[in-house]
Order: C-alpha cells, then structure tokens, then sequence
C-alpha cells in the first residue's frame, strides 16, 4: 500500500469511529439498570474433620510426580498419601495443566501420621488460591520429620471436571545427587506460623516479667544443595525485612548454639532444647549471630534489644529470637 492511501484509509477510519461516537456507539459504561454480571468464587475452608467425607481417600502421590482426579458434582474433598523422608522440601499445586476450567481449590497438608493412623487436627501447611486462577499452590512445604502427610484437595464448586495435583521437589533430603552451592547463594526467606509448642513456651516467657519480652518467628528457605547455607546470608536476608532495619548498622557476634543458652534469658532457656527438638536440628550444625541496640524514648525510658539470628541448616529454617528489656 501507498503512503497516501495508507493516509487516506486512516482518515476514513477515524471519521468512522467519530460518526459511531457521535451516533451513540458502543457505550463506554454499562447503561442505567444492567449490572456486569461477576462470579466471585467461595474460600475453600479446611475440612471439618479427617474421619470422613473425601470421595477418595488416600490415593498416592510422590514427590516428582502427580495425580489427576474429578471433583464430582458437589463441593467435596480428597486425601493422598504423601510419604517422605526427614527434611524434604516439596512443592505443592494444583496445576493449570491438567486441571478444567473453572474449578476452584482449596489444598491443606497434615501429618504425619501416628502410630494410631492419625494424622492429627493441625494443618501444616494450606493455601486457597496462590496458584492460576482459583488454583492451590504452596510453592515450599518443609517436611521436618520422616513419615507419611495428608494432603488434601477441596473444592467449592463440583463441576465435574479433572484436576491435577502435582509434588516438586525444591530441596532437602528428595533432591538426587545435589551439586555444592555456588559461591554466594543467598537465602530466600518464606514466613511460616510458629509451632504451638514453641509458642507455648514463648508465652510462658513473657508472662513472667513485665519488662523482659521475647519475639520468635519463624522463616523457612528452599536448598537444594549438598554444601550448607551461610550464616552471613541468612542475616542478610533477615535485616533486608523492614521490621529489622534498626539492627542494620550494628556489629554483631556469632557464638555457638550452646553458648546461646546462656544469652537468653532465663524464662525463655526452655525455647533453647525446644527448637532443636521441633526441627530435628542437630546442635552441632546450629549457628546464631546477634545484633544489639539500645535507644532511649526519654527519661526512665531506656530499652535495649538483641535480634538472634540462629540459623538451622539441615532442616533449612532460619529461627529469629528477638529478646527486649526496658525501664520500668
């Protein structure tokens, strides 16, 4: 085409567009009296107990694998067996491919099981819809003790359709032959809730004194590597979160697990075995760095705080104890 018929067709486009907006053509808001018509899909809760209700009870699923089922015609549940080893760091999904349209998931993970066959009441780990579209992911699920899990798949909407639930493995002890981690690596933090137990003990802690509290968080982070992280890039990426940015400029110590003990203070030392205890942590492997501060909101109003940053390599958790006193 010729620049000037091009410019012509142009022209005659444009005076067409202008002769629809002045004739009243395609409305550019939704007229008086027709609402948009939008589906909002339901959060899938947890199921309300395990004893029953799933349409296919403990169908297997691998790490390195996964299943296909069909949600029926009613909101419904189904539970697979996921057996690993100490320490596996797996993925979770409920994939697009493989999965029909429209289907909306809920995903949950339990476990491990007891000698009972019980797989408990407490959910590890659950996500509504992280995935695509209304789809489940947990895109790191920490596994710190051997044995076998629950994860359950929920839907809220039974439309008859295939979905596909799918296990990666993103480090730990599943990770086949793992090459050494290259210089540098740093550590990627993920926040998870606090075990009851630790919680427990925390709040034992800051019941006893007024003036002395403690915080604990916990953060995991995927490695897949033969070679343990750095302590230097955990802290790293503990003082990149904001909530820790007054210990940035401080010059921090790194001590044992052991002699942590004794930096603790002593309402909270019950938390020092506990940790290692929850994790499966061996103490020898156990690193911590501690960073102190000290500021003043005024008269009598001196505080002083230290963030411990204790890094748990072969279980890939990084435990953040935080401990701050002032004056009363």
């Amino acid at each position: 085409m010729k620049r000037g018929t091009a410019v012509r067709s142009a022209a005659v486009w444009l005076s067409a567009v202008g002769l629809m907006g002045a004739c009243g053509g395609p409305p550019e808001q939704t007229p008086p009296g027709i609402e948009p018509v939008t589906t909002a899909q339901r959060l899938v809760s947890p199921p309300a107990t395990l004893s029953g209700g799933f349409m296919n009870y403990l169908g297997t699923l691998n790490v390195g694998s996964a299943v296909s089922s069909n949600t029926g015609t009613t909101a419904a549940y189904e539970g697979f067996k996921l057996t690993v080893a100490a320490h596996t760091q797996a993925a979770l999904e409920v994939t697009h491919l493989g999965t029909g349209v429209g289907v909306d998931t809920g995903l949950f993970v339990y476990g491990p099981k007891d000698a009972n066959g019980s797989y408990g009441t407490r959910i590890l780990f659950q996500d509504d819809d992280s995935g695509y579209g209304e789809l489940s992911k947990l895109p790191l699920a920490t596994f710190d003790k051997a044995g076998e899990y629950l994860v359950v798949v929920g839907w809220s909407n039974g439309l008859g359709k295939q979905y596909r639930l799918q296990a990666q493995c993103v480090g730990g002890a599943c990770v086949a032959n793992p090459a050494p981690a290259p210089a540098g690596t740093p550590v990627k933090l993920a926040a998870f809730p606090l075990e009851p137990g630790l919680q427990a003990l925390l709040d034992t802690g800051n019941a006893y004194r007024e003036d002395l509290h403690s915080f604990l968080d916990r953060y995991d982070f995927a490695w897949p590597y033969s070679t343990p992280a750095s302590l230097d890039a955990a802290a790293a990426a503990v003082l990149a979160r904001s909530e820790y940015q007054g210990y940035r400029n401080k010059v921090p110590t790194t001590s044992t697990y052991a002699a942590f003990q004794s930096q603790m203070y002593l309402q909270f030392q019950p938390l020092h075995p506990a940790i290692l205890d929850t994790y499966g942590e061996d103490a020898a492997n156990a690193q911590v760095k501690s960073y102190f501060r000290a500021f003043s909101t005024g008269p009598n109003g001196d505080n002083w705080r230290t963030l411990n940053i204790i890094l748990l390599p072969e279980s890939r958790h990084v435990i953040v104890y935080e401990q701050t006193g002032h004056e009363i």
